[in-house]
């Protein structure tokens, strides 16, 4: 009895343990060296001024404390000063400090205001008229680098098995012309919409699970848009944009909505996911920051734009010098990087940092 209560006392004090580790691994950690304030500069992303103040900078909306008092209170601009503030409970709170407001876009004087007077240099009085500041949406600092996301928000990227079977495709050109480029006109079959703009993309390679061996999606080649001149079956639609040649069966899909860059809150995904680095951009063999990669978790797993995921490398395995036998090596963090696109089971995100180089297959966790 005294062997089992003492083994009891044992998993209690384990379990006591990791479930301290595990509340002081969720705890929001101020970094080492934080300052008190900053003032933004243009070129900043929210990612970067969350890093300088927090040791985990997707804990930014856990202690971002709204401005009510300012005019587009989730947004920051440059200009903006960062404060570091404590509440009651003693709680780190990051605010942001505004001295001039913001206006819709339009830089003419405001219409019956007074005008100021001002001392001249030869003591004359001058007239002001008063003005405020324009700060359109745009010019809020982004999450994370525009310029690395930007080409993958308007393409297709990847389409599952049931968006392949649904798209339409190149029958031919006019005058049976079988290589296409930009102005050609060409037929097209399997187009059910009448919308007027298409992408034209080629079935590219497969996204498979190291793990399971599951074909995932097949990256989508981008090759051009097209345009509708004429609805039916076979459609007539002429090429405006071609990045490659164009040829029979080459896929179309209704091309996305133009929108302004997407707005995202760093933030980790509400349920414990596990997946693998699947591709990156341009096929490299050592993966840094800001590279784009294809992940294999994606909305069926809960992913969400905005969700950080750690980076594992697999280390491997190692011979034990007494047993001399192989056993394995844990897993080690390699990097984070943020979500910007999600698909069913995959997703596209950006490398925000590296401690060392990281690769296709290492495993990718919830921080």
């Amino acid at each position: 009895m005294s062997g089992n209560f003492s083994r009891f006392l044992i998993l209690l004090f384990s379990l006591a343990v990791i479930g301290a580790s595990a509340a002081r691994a969720d705890t929001v950690q101020l970094k080492e060296g934080h300052p008190d304030r900053y003032v933004v500069v243009k070129g900043d992303t929210l990612w970067d001024i969350s890093a300088r103040f927090l040791k985990s900078p997707w804990h930014w909306p856990r202690i971002w404390k709204i401005n009510q008092q300012i005019a587009n209170p989730h947004l920051i601009y440059p200009g903006d000063v960062i404060l570091l503030t404590y509440g009651a409970d003693g709680q780190p709170m990051l605010t942001v400090q505004r001295t001039e407001k913001l206006a819709p876009p339009t830089t003419e004087t405001l219409e019956g205001a007074p005008p100021a007077a001002a001392p001249s240099g030869d003591g004359r009085t001058v007239k002001l008229s008063p003005k405020i500041r324009v700060e359109s949406l745009e010019s809020a600092i982004p999450t994370i680098p525009p310029a690395e996301i930007a080409p993958y928000l308007s393409k297709p990227l990847v389409v599952g098995r049931t968006e392949l079977e649904r798209s339409g495709y190149v029958t031919v050109g006019l005058d049976n012309r079988l290589i296409l480029g930009a102005g050609s006109e060409f037929y097209a079959r399997g187009i059910n919409n009448r919308e007027e703009e298409f992408k034209i993309f080629r079935q590219g390679d497969e996204l498979r699970d190291p793990e399971t061996g599951k074909v995932l999606a097949w990256e989508a080649v981008d090759l051009g848009d097209a345009r509708m001149l004429e609805p039916g079956d076979p459609a007539k639609l002429v090429i405006v944009a071609a990045r490659q040649e164009i040829q029979p069966r080459d896929r179309l899909l209704v091309s996305p909505k133009q929108e302004a860059l997407p707005y995202y809150a760093p933030r980790p995904p509400t349920t414990k996911v596990r997946g693998w680095i699947l591709a990156a951009e341009h096929t490299v063999a050592e993966i840094g920051p800001n590279v784009v990669v294809a992940v294999s978790v994606g909305r069926k797993d809960g992913i969400e734009d905005g969700n950080v995921l750690r980076v594992m490398r697999h280390v491997g395995k190692q011979r034990d010098p007494v047993t001399r036998r192989n056993y394995q090596l844990p897993e080690e963090e390699s990097g984070l990087l943020m979500i910007f696109r999600t698909f069913d089971e995959v997703s596209y995100g950006l490398i925000m940092t590296a401690s060392q180089p990281i690769h296709i297959n290492d495993a990718v966790i919830t921080p």
